[in-house]
């Protein structure tokens, strides 16, 4: 099985999601990251399968409206962003242009 990395941008993205939910009701917001975490540990068996999206692979998160965006090289899986879905696809673009 290759290794998923989540970079530093991606676990940031994370952390925003949860901190988002725990403002609208205190506790979703760590039910919101560990269900992201669980997809992203997903992709150690699910990579390469979902469509692709500004350049990136997007596996849609099964709880939230987030999209994973991640690449796959030879040695692993790397994650680039969590971004909610819900935004602009004009600024989720522009976001993805400048990480990838």
């Amino acid at each position: 099985m290759r290794s998923v990395v989540v970079l530093a941008e991606a676990a940031e993205d994370i952390e925003q999601a949860g901190g988002f939910y725990d403002a609208q009701e205190p506790g979703i917001g760590d039910y919101c990251a560990s269900s992201l975490v669980a997809d992203i540990e997903s992709l150690a068996l699910y990579r390469g399968i979902h469509s692709r999206h500004f350049g990136f692979y997007r596996m849609l998160a099964s709880r939230f409206p987030f999209g994973v965006y991640y690449r796959v090289t030879k040695t692993e899986t790397q994650v680039f962003a969590v971004l909610d879905l819900r935004r602009d696809p004009n600024w989720i673009r522009k976001e993805l242009s400048w990480r990838g």
